[in-house]
């Protein structure tokens, strides 16, 4: 079921391409209301919290697993659990991705469900976004198959103020940053339940 918001003045959206270690470069996106963008690298968790502290937004959408299957205790046991519903739907869309308990997405999973919990905390509103699958759906490459491509893409769907060379973070944080302006909008799916966690992904309608 989808929510509709009013995209108001004054509302900015916060993408995370959520890296899985801090010595990594994570892609940080703000989104206006008139889908004008502005991108940054950053690295540590404190140095995102207080991004998004200073931002106040009405949504931070995360590319990060932020939560654990159903029936899994934790990462570190051995447990027969590693998908979640969502991750069986995105299977039946045909779209490619990596289960939470694979070896690197394992560290991912963690610090993305530890940022999940703070940002809460602090009162804004958090969503699990994939922007791999974003871009499957709304029919622009992803940033391995084409940086240029994915650029030009998220320029025809509206995406202002984006610059050639900027990184492949950065536009899947673009990517992120749209669909939780989507979210807000009403134009999405939502993926998975809510007691196990979703992925929000936007809209079939939106394919070209």
């Amino acid at each position: 079921m989808s929510t509709c918001l009013i995209i108001s003045v004054n509302v900015k959206v916060v993408g995370i391409d959520l890296a899985g270690s801090e010595n990594r470069p994570t892609g940080f996106c703000v989104i206006n209301e008139n889908l004008v963008a502005k991108t940054s690298i950053v690295y540590k968790d404190h140095e995102i919290i207080k991004l998004v502290k200073n931002v106040t937004p009405s949504v931070v959408a995360i590319d990060a697993p932020l939560s654990l299957p159903r029936g899994r205790t934790s990462l570190e046991t051995r447990e027969p659990y590693h998908l979640r519903e969502c991750d069986r739907e995105l299977m039946k869309m045909g779209i490619k991705f990596f289960p939470v308990t694979l070896g690197p997405m394992r560290k991912l999973t963690e610090r993305g469900i530890g940022l999940k919990r703070i940002i809460k905390q602090l009162g804004f509103k958090v969503i699990e976004v994939y922007p791999g699958g974003a871009q499957d759906v709304l029919r622009i490459p992803r940033k391995h198959a084409s940086l240029e491509g994915l650029l030009r893409g998220l320029r025809r769907l509206g995406v202002k103020g984006l610059k050639r060379g900027m990184s492949g973070d950065e536009l899947d944080a673009v990517t992120c940053a749209l669909v939780g302006y989507l979210y807000l909008k009403g134009e999405y799916i939502s993926l998975g339940d809510e007691e196990e966690g979703t992925i929000i992904m936007p809209k079939f309608k939106n394919r070209r």
